[in-house]
Formats: C-alpha cells, structure tokens, sequence
C-alpha cells in the first residue's frame, strides 16, 4: 500500500449551508452587537477571559508544552520517515525553495507591532518571580528570552501539528483537508457528520478572530504611521478604520479576481522588505550591542525555558496576570492561527517525511523570527538605556534625557501606546520618514496577504475541503474577519489591545480541546500506517529467521522466504491480521458519495462509475500491485 493522495478520490465538493449559515450568522450577530454597545462586550470578554485563565488556563500550557514533546518523538521516532504523500513521492518544492516558503510564513504584522514593544515591556518590568530587576543587565537577555518563547519553537508546534495532520491525511491517507477529516476517525464519522460540521465551524470561528485580531493591530499601527508620517496628530480610530475598510475592498478584490500570482508577488516583495528592514536596523542601529547580546540572549532562552514555561496560575495575581496579558493569551493566539498556517505549511510540504517536516516548521521561521525580535527589540532596549542613568554595574538608576528616552520615566507606565513604539524608535535612526513610510506599505501587503489567506482557508473549510472554492464565499469570510477588527477598534485606545487578548483567549479555547484530539487521531492512524506495519514485519521476520537459523546450522546459514502455518511461532505476522477493518478500510477508491468503487491500481483508472458494496477495490483483491501507483496525481500547489 504505497497511500492514497486526495485528488485520486472523487471527491464532490460543494457549499455546506450550515456551516455558512450558523457560523455566519454568530459572526454577523457578534459585529453589530460589538458597534452597537462595545463596552458591554468588552467587560463580558473580560470577565470571560478572567474566568477561562483561572479554570482552564492550563490547557494552553499543557498544548504548547505538549506538542512540541510529541512532534519531537514523532519525528525521531520509526514514524519520522513516513512520508507525507504516496510511496516513494518526491518532494513538490526543493528544500531552498520550501525554506523559502516556511520562512515567508513567519513574517506578519506581528512583528512590526510586537518586535519593539515586548522586549522593551519585558525589560522594564519582568515576568512575576523573574530573577532579575527592571532595568538590569541581567533584563536585557532576560528580556529578548522571554519574547522569545512567545515567538518560538513552542508556537510553531501549534502550527506543525495541525499541519502534520492534514498533509498526511490528504496526501497519504486519500481524505480531504478539513480538520475534522483528522478527528473524525476518532468516533467512526465523517465530515458531513454533525460532530464533523461543528469542528470546522469552530475552526472558521477560531481563524477569523485570530486573523481579525492580527488586522486590527495592523490597522492601528498604519493609522499611528500615517499620522505621524503626515503631521495630522492623533486623529482617533477613524483614521483607522477607514484603513480597514480600503485594504478590506483591495483584500476582496484579490479574493474575487483569483489572481493568486499576484498575492504571491506582494508576499515576495514583503518578505524582501522585512529583511532589508532588519539589516537597515542593524546596520544603522547598535550592531555591536546586538551582535553581544543575541549569543547571550539565546543561550539565556535556552537555560531559562523550563522556568518560563513552568509559570502558571496558581502563582498569584501578579502572574495570572502576566499570563493573562502574555504567555497563555499567545498560546491561544497560535491556536487560533493553526488552521489557517497550519493548511499552508500542509500545502508546501507534500512529498516530506515527517521528520524533514516537523525540524523544517520547527526550526526555520521560529529561528527567523527570534532574531527579528532580537533586532528589533534589542535596539529598543538600547536607546531606553542610552537615555538612562547607569550605576558602575550597568543597571538603571534614573533617566539622564527623557526626551531621548522610549519610556520618559523609566516605566511601562510611561511607555507610548504599542502601536506607536515601533516608530517611536524608528525615529531615533537615520532615514525615519522614509523607513516609516516604507513600513506603512508593508503593514498594508501584511494586511491583504494575511485577510486573503485566511479567507480562502474559511472557505474551503466551509465548502467541504474544496481546493478552489467559491470566491463569493472567500469576500464574506474577509468581510467578517474586517468587522470583528472594527470591533477591536471600537473598543479604544489601550482598551484594544486587552479586548483583543479577551476575544482570542475564548474564541480559542474550542479548537484547543479540538487540537489535543488531533494529536491523538494522528498517532491513531501513523501506528496503522502501512510503512509502519512493513517494518513491523521485516523486523519479526529477521529476528525469528536469525533465531531458527543460529539455532539449526550454527554460523553457516542463509535467510529465505517460505510459507508457514498461521499458528507457527515463527510465522511473521502470527498476531497481527492484514485484512483488519482499521488496517484496509481507508485504502478505497470511493464515488463522491464516499461509497468503494472498482479501481484498476496498475492503470490508475476507475472501472466503474458506479458504487459497490464489494471491497473489491483494495490491493489484496486487485489482481495488481499497488506500487505502480506512486506514479499517478498531481500535486495542490
């Protein structure tokens, strides 16, 4: 059994009304009551989220500690040479180019809004119980650290595993790619069941408020650069929700026109722009001060990493606040992106095995984006302390110029509001206008790529795995993620950024159960894989042959293949039964009513149009080896 790849099946897709409608309407109903009373939304999100973090918290911990254990195993484990497409399948993109690709996904908007701020906040008041002060050298590492585990390894799992799962299931395992296609299996079901419609749906709900959220903060940060590009002042959230509403128009006129090359384009461009912005920092900024302390920082990441995930709840106000703020509201976070980045890497990585898979997702973008936050706020941290009072051994004792200083009392109480401190900092370097401006169109590239990313990945979860869905389908899910960010907006000022913590902490806590029975479907299946079951056999076969062999002639022997009877002790597969329902009853042809049609596996072609209930068409029965069949479909790109 070489697998089965999704476009081999007949598959019928098609709009699933419910999941449109029910889904829809919660997102429309959730909007106008957000415009008509945000206040109200506000303080029962808060009161929602305050009572998740004390009851339930724990889950987001156990999620972004676990999932990194089980993709390690995984892949060092005999499932890391699974391959995530048919038997002996080569990889669709080469490594460069799939390098290339992982890397883009770690570039957002969140970088931009977070690079400076979160270390700068770290270093001038550290996580509860931190062994440093505020201000100290020690914070400076500590600092880039903590930022680091948010951006790292840990939220990359997230992504992996969701990943994982759905390129192994689309591409070896012949099922479409939806998230309950992973978990369905767990109970028997499939996608059209009613516990299957309601996995996707929160899935959708989970992705377009992470999304939403990621656009909202995006959309603070254009308005805040425009105005200080321009002159105009502070001019409030109209300025910024009337950038929503015009990147909004140009996200669903690429949604509708299709022209995915040029999405592409754009991300190109961007990706390119990221990286002459960092080097222009470096370049321009402190580049001994970071090339001193990135070492530092990382080897303090790694030391410090069980401590820093070992923070929790029952610590006391101050760290339940802290995570609230922090750590459990990014594991949320990523678990509300996980569909949506998940589907991607699933996309690029077909013809992977799952060790080149987990180490590619694990490592690549989350090492980008370490020393993105590294530059970023590493240069943030220097100019605090190049406006600051320093005793002999370099901790702060004062500020010396609060002009030149990000925060003028030495506080986070004094900091700008998050979306002003990128600039904030950008204009204490050479070129600011311009860099500023150059900003504003990435954040804007961010905006369209990410809104049409999401949308399509909604879309297709809500027209039942189809890889091109319907384009009007795609403007209303960007319509809906564009209306819960005016509702962030709407709540104002610093008030946004916690609102958005409240709404992607509760939105996400479905899909986090949903998660953990990902994981255990997953493993469910690869321990039925038939590679896996092959190397079973070879190593029974070999060890009970060498045994009869040493046992019989001594040093003088050869191996050879016989037949035994199936109650012989040497017999290779003596307790384990190939024709089992769990072991072939995935590896079918189906109609696209789902029911077993007849396939001829060395021509690669259907016999009949019709369904059978004869499960005739499995290899044992096909008169043909399937191993031609690595041969046949074509990739999704």
């Amino acid at each position: 059994m070489p697998g089965v790849a999704v476009e081999d099946q007949k598959v019928r897709y098609g709009v699933d009304r419910g999941v449109v409608v029910v889904v829809g309407a919660l997102i429309i109903g959730f909007v106008v009551w957000g415009a008509l009373s945000p206040q109200q939304v506000f303080d029962i999100s808060g009161a929602a989220l305050s009572w998740v973090m004390e009851n339930l918290g724990w889950i987001f911990n156990v999620i972004a500690i676990g999932m990194v254990l089980v993709l390690l195993v995984l892949a060092f484990s005999r499932y890391g040479k699974i391959p995530l497409g048919l038997d002996g399948e080569k990889p669709e993109y080469g490594t460069a180019s799939w390098a290339a690709m992982l890397f883009g996904a770690g570039i957002g908007i969140g970088i931009i809004f977070f690079g400076p701020y979160e270390p700068l906040t770290f270093y001038l008041s550290p996580r509860p119980g931190a062994p440093y002060d505020g201000g100290s050298i020690a914070a400076m590492k500590g600092a880039i650290a903590q930022s680091a585990l948010h951006w790292g390894f840990n939220a990359w799992a997230i992504y992996a595993i969701v990943g994982l799962a759905v390129a192994y299931v689309s591409f070896r395992r012949g099922r479409v790619p939806l998230m309950s296609a992973i978990v369905s299996g767990l109970w028997g079901g499939d996608s059209s069941s009613l516990p299957s419609r309601i996995i996707d749906g929160l899935a959708i709900i989970a992705t377009l408020f992470g999304t939403a959220a990621s656009l909202g903060i995006g959309a603070m940060q254009i308005a805040r650069g425009v105005e200080i590009v321009t002159g105009l002042g502070t001019a409030g959230n109209g300025v910024a929700m009337a950038i929503i509403m015009v990147l909004t128009i140009g996200t669903i006129a690429s949604a509708v026109s299709g022209v995915n090359r040029g999405i592409r384009w754009l991300s190109n461009i961007n990706m390119a722009l990221a990286l002459a912005l960092a080097v222009f920092i470096f370049v321009v900024g402190p580049a001994v001060f970071l090339l001193n302390i990135i070492p530092g920082a990382i080897a303090e990441y790694v030391g410090t990493l069980p401590a820093m995930l070992g923070a929790n709840m029952s610590e006391g106000e101050d760290m339940q606040a802290f995570l609230s703020s922090w750590t459990s509201f990014y594991w949320a976070w990523w678990v509300s992106w996980a569909p949506f980045v998940g589907v991607f890497t699933a996309k690029i990585s077909r013809g992977r095995t799952i060790r080149q898979f987990v180490l590619g997702v694990l490592l690549i973008p989350s090492s980008i984006i370490v020393l993105a936050f590294a530059v970023l706020g590493g240069t943030a941290i220097w100019l605090q302390r190049r406006a600051s009072e320093l005793d002999a051994a370099g901790n702060t004792v004062g500020i010396a110029d609060p002009d030149l200083a990000i925060a003028p009392d030495g506080t986070i109480d004094s900091l700008p509001l998050p979306a002003e401190i990128f600039f904030a900092v950008i204009d204490q370097l050479p070129g600011s206008v311009v860099i500023s401006a150059i900003v504003i169109i990435m954040l804007g590239i961010f905006f369209i790529t990410s809104a049409d990313s999401a949308s399509l990945v909604n879309s297709q979860l809500s027209q039942k795995g189809n890889p091109s869905p319907r384009r009007l389908i795609t403007a209303f899910w960007v319509l809906c993620m564009a209306g819960i960010a005016v509702v962030i907006l709407q709540f104002g000022g610093e008030n946004a950024l916690k609102g958005l913590q409240n709404l992607i902490v509760v939105t996400a806590l479905p899909f986090a159960v949903i998660l953990i029975l990902m994981v255990v479907a997953l493993v469910k299946e690869l321990r039925n894989d038939p590679m896996i079951i092959r190397d079973h056999y070879q190593e029974v076969a070999i060890e009970n042959a060498v045994k009869v062999g040493v046992a019989e002639y001594g040093d003088h022997f050869a191996l050879s293949v016989e037949p035994t009877s199936t109650d012989s002790e040497f017999a290779t597969g003596a307790e384990f039964d190939s024709t089992a329902a769990e072991v072939t009853d995935w590896y079918v042809r189906t109609d696209e009513e789902g029911n077993p049609v007849e396939y001829d596996y060395e021509t690669g072609e259907y016999l009949s149009e019709g369904g059978t209930e004869q499960r005739g068409s499995g290899p044992e029965q096909s008169g043909s080896g399937p191993e031609r069949e690595g041969s046949g479909g074509t990739a999704q790109g």
